[in-house]
């Protein structure tokens, strides 16, 4: 059979012959109910995961380089032949773990199929969309991985509210409701950080102390002087749950919010990444900003003193509360 493209397909369980090293497991296609429907993968993201992997004959191929470059054309395959193509990083660490608490044999390709969709690990999952795999998604995949821990921090402190597990707020409609204010105000409260600092490219830094560990997030936000906002979905959803968590436990916490305020448009960056570096005249159309508001519990304010936040140095915030 061939693709559309005219180029013979690669099989579903992810093999290759010929000269080409056979790709296995984390790359075994899993399907939802429904045929053709769905495709999940795991990638492994460094060299040394690749090398550590390799022991439980996870790929055949030579080097990370080639294996990257198997995966690419695999993950171009399945977008033309399932709706919906996922991905979630394979970390060797965390697969090793998960056959020790299962009993579960890591050579065996089930034992990663199994790893692969575990529940609890959904968050970690990212639509692909074509992006180049090294240069993009593959850091993203990576950010996955620990925003999906903190995710599941934030719902265990949650008793469950956040991601709709088993627990309290299933069968508790008034915590349940508790949880919801707790995350549209949440959500409210970053829509007013960006409101109040306009049109620009930031990055926001937010660290809620809670039991068990920090909670931390961070997202990269490009804004237009229209309020139209990019941003990426699993940054902002993490963002909320971290800043819901803070709110509806009364959590201490602090966010920097910093990066280069000016009008998008007027510098030509509309289109661009909210990552992306500009150069020559367009950085004179930006200013190096950075504000910090902190929370004692029930809300958020600007921050009493300056703040320096990972690295970063801040002012005391403008008040959101005259943000509309």
């Amino acid at each position: 059979m061939t693709s559309r493209k005219g180029r013979a397909r690669r099989n579903s369980d992810c093999t290759a012959g010929g000269l080409r090293p056979a790709l296995r497991a984390p790359h075994r296609p899993r399907r939802d109910e429904g045929a053709e429907q769905a495709f999940v993968i795991g990638v492994l993201a460094t060299a040394a995961d690749f090398a550590r992997a390799r022991t439980w004959g996870v790929s055949d191929a030579p080097d990370y380089e080639r294996y990257l470059a198997d995966t690419a054309e695999l993950l171009a395959d399945a977008l033309e032949r399932f709706e919906t193509v996922r991905a979630r990083m394979f970390h060797p660490q965390d697969f090793e773990e998960f056959c020790l608490l299962h009993g579960l044999d890591p050579a065996e390709p089930a034992a990663r199929d199994r790893y692969l969709v575990n529940p609890p690990l959904q968050t970690q999952l990212l639509a692909y969309q074509g992006e180049e795999l090294a240069g993009d998604f593959v850091p993203r995949l990576v950010r996955a991985r620990e925003n999906g821990l903190t995710l599941c921090h934030a719902d265990l402190l949650l008793e469950g509210g956040l991601l709709g597990g088993a627990g309290p707020a299933e069968a508790d409609e008034e915590h349940a409701r508790w949880v919801r204010a707790a995350y549209q105000r949440g959500g409210e409260v970053f829509r007013r950080m960006l409101v109040g600092a306009g049109a620009g490219v930031y990055e926001l830094r937010l660290r809620v102390d809670a039991p068990g560990g920090r909670l931390t997030a961070a997202a990269r936000v490009l804004q237009w002087e229209d309020g139209v906002v990019r941003i990426n979905d699993e940054e902002l959803e993490l963002i909320c749950a971290v800043l819901c968590a803070g709110l509806a436990l009364e959590l201490p916490g602090v966010a920097v919010l910093h990066g280069s305020q000016g009008s998008a448009a007027s510098c030509g960056a509309r289109g661009g990444a909210a990552d992306e570096t500009r150069g020559g005249a367009a950085d004179a159309c930006f200013l190096p900003t950075a504000w910090a508001w902190s929370s004692s519990g029930p809300d958020w304010a600007p921050a009493a003193r300056p703040v320096r936040l990972d690295g970063v140095a801040a002012q005391p915030g403008y008040s959101l509360g005259t943000v509309c």
